[in-house]
């Protein structure tokens, strides 16, 4: 770190949890991004202004009115266009020492498992259970962790999978592929703020992670009622019979 580095990310350092090593931790950091919609955007921000040292982020959607009732990071002027390219300009304008790599793509299999691995973290901002799946096979593949998240209706919920660690669940071992679904916001509606409470957790999840301090939401599932403004902790444990992750 330089002295900009150290004027920028002070209150960090005065952060005893962080200091200089913690930061450098950040600095140092890969993470991928699958999803640049109402929970992407709203993590992306904070990873970047964080100090991660690089970003890759994937969307292949474009930017349409429905989405600025809760994607923030967008305005009317970029409807129609890319919301990975746009949010790559965003957050170069931010930090422009962090390195950001903008993939206008639906990613497959195969591409999912080589970022996966080429990355120290995983965050899953998808809006469809297909790819969340698709997602967690590779981070399991991998052994990358995964920082999970979801919001419909009034509801979230957020989870930490660690395929790096033994005997840890991961998000199919939680929703089943053959009986699990999931509601898309098109169909069912989602509250406006409720992308940015679950996509600004996603992000302090994944940079606690990254630096090691805290604890994290491995084998728990956090679940958030908007109207009620609570959370609730659901514990949970790897399946043996899991047909992802069970055979490690």
């Amino acid at each position: 770190m330089d002295d900009r580095d150290l004027l920028r990310y002070s209150r960090h350092l005065l952060l005893d949890e962080i200091g200089i090593e913690g930061q450098q931790k950040l600095l140092n950091a890969a993470v991928l991004v699958v999803g640049c919609g109402g929970l992407g955007a709203a993590a992306l921000p904070f990873l970047a202004a964080a100090g991660v040292g690089r970003l890759i982020i994937a969307d292949d959607d474009t930017i349409d009115d429905t989405n600025l009732q809760r994607q923030t990071a967008f305005c009317e002027a970029d409807i129609g266009q890319s919301k990975a390219e746009v949010l790559q300009g965003r957050l170069n304008a931010l930090n422009s020492r962090t390195q950001i790599s903008a993939l206008n793509e639906r990613l497959s299999e195969a591409h999912l498992l080589e970022l996966a691995q080429s990355v120290d973290l995983v965050l899953d901002c998808c809006d469809n259970f297909a790819t969340r799946q698709a997602v967690n096979r590779a981070c399991v593949a991998a052994r990358t962790p995964l920082v999970s998240g979801a919001a419909v209706r009034f509801e979230g919920q957020i989870a930490v999978y660690r395929p790096d660690l033994p005997d840890t669940p991961c998000y199919a071992c939680l929703f089943d592929g053959e009986s699990a679904n999931d509601g898309a916001c098109a169909v069912f509606g989602v509250f406006s703020p409720l992308v940015g409470i679950i996509g600004t957790t996603q992000a302090a999840e994944a940079l606690k992670l990254l630096m090691g301090i805290g604890a994290n939401a491995s084998g728990e599932l956090l679940l958030y009622d908007a109207l009620a403004n609570e959370w609730q902790r659901l514990a949970f444990d790897k399946n043996p019979a899991c047909r992802v992750c069970g055979h490690r």
